[in-house]
């Protein structure tokens, strides 16, 4: 790949081969595995499409995170912000989210059905500007990685890109196309970008300027990493404007209840921490709470499918994990995918 400047026009030339590649903003290959061939040339700045060419997001993206996919699920063609302060876990989501395509990858028969990373490993590319960059290359960066998702979409291909993070490179952050109509082709371009905040406040000026052009926010918190639940979501202000829209019918009918339940959940334990006396409803809902929370904990680099998501997630939402111990929850959520008869 290779970035030429027309006059006041950019071009960047993609590769089919860039596939597991590492390349600088300027298109030079920086992984020291040779130079790339098999080129295609195309304008990083190009007119966005209109009303007409698109269509709705309706298939589901899936992250292979439970709190993610049954709360907040992200939609193919989908902007999703991915906020949070230092050291959350903002990267995490997005490496897991990247984990998770493998799976899919292998499963796909055709390139419609693929979904590729404008990140890394073999079904991805990296886009690199680091901060030893100048600024110049820092500010390029997005430009060129947005052009390369762009190809795959208009390609009748899905992708997906993450911006990691915006905080710095926000200026270079351009608003994408969503999804393209089964008549002007099916591909599609997931954005992921990642802003970090300070202290927690979303209501900066990047922050806000970032969420106003995107399509919901994942909000990780820093209350939530301390007390080991990982990932750090905070369920009641992350928010997916697509919806249910994006997810399975299946993964539908089992989520409905969780974020009411949570929600329901930390409202009673702040005022369960002052007085001892519970009655059995109260009980009954800090326990469900308690193993909903724990259903949602998922270590780093281990995305489950969606199929073993639903059946866990099922079965903590109907109670069947309401008396079991939770020290002993995260064993038996692994026994519950095993025991199902196909």
């Amino acid at each position: 790949m290779g970035l030429h400047v027309f006059m006041d026009t950019a071009m960047v030339v993609i590769w089919c081969s860039m596939l597991g590649r590492v390349v600088d903003a300027l298109g030079v290959s920086i992984d020291e595995r040779g130079a790339l061939s098999d080129h295609d040339r195309r304008r990083v700045e190009v007119k966005a499409p209109g009303i007409i060419e698109r269509k709705s997001v309706h298939e589901p993206m899936q992250t292979g995170l439970k709190a993610v996919d049954s709360l907040v699920p992200i939609g193919r063609g989908q902007r999703e912000l991915i906020i949070g302060d230092r050291q959350t876990g903002k990267t995490a989501i997005a490496i897991d989210t990247i984990l998770n395509q493998k799976q899919m990858h292998s499963k796909a028969t055709s390139d419609s059905e693929t979904l590729y990373c404008v990140y890394a490993l073999e079904y991805s590319i990296l886009v690199a500007a680091t901060a030893s960059d100048p600024s110049l290359l820092q500010f390029l960066a997005p430009y060129p990685g947005c052009a390369i998702g762009e190809y795959f979409r208009d390609n009748g291909m899905h992708a997906f890109i993450i911006y990691d993070d915006l905080s710095e490179q926000v200026v270079a952050y351009r608003q994408i196309v969503a999804k393209r109509s089964d008549q002007t082709g099916v591909g599609s371009l997931t954005t992921l970008p990642v802003i970090e905040t300070q202290v927690g406040d979303v209501s900066a000026y990047i922050p806000t300027n970032v969420i106003s052009i995107t399509n919901g926010q994942i909000y990780l918190e820093t209350q939530l990493f301390y007390r080991g639940v990982r990932p750090t979501i905070n369920v009641g202000l992350s928010v997916s404007c697509v919806g249910s829209a994006a997810q399975l019918k299946a993964m539908k009918q089992v989520c409905g209840s969780p974020k009411l339940d949570l929600a329901q959940y930390r409202e009673v334990a702040t005022f369960a921490q002052i007085g001892p006396d519970r009655d059995a409803a109260i009980q009954a809902l800090l326990n469900r709470g308690e193993r909903l929370t724990e259903v949602l904990k998922q270590p780093q680099y281990a995305p489950l499918p969606i199929e073993k998501q639903i059946l866990v997630i099922y079965a903590a939402v109907n109670g069947f994990c309401d008396q079991m111990p939770l020290d002993k929850n995260f064993q038996y959520e692994r026994t519950i995918p095993k025991s199902a008869k196909p």
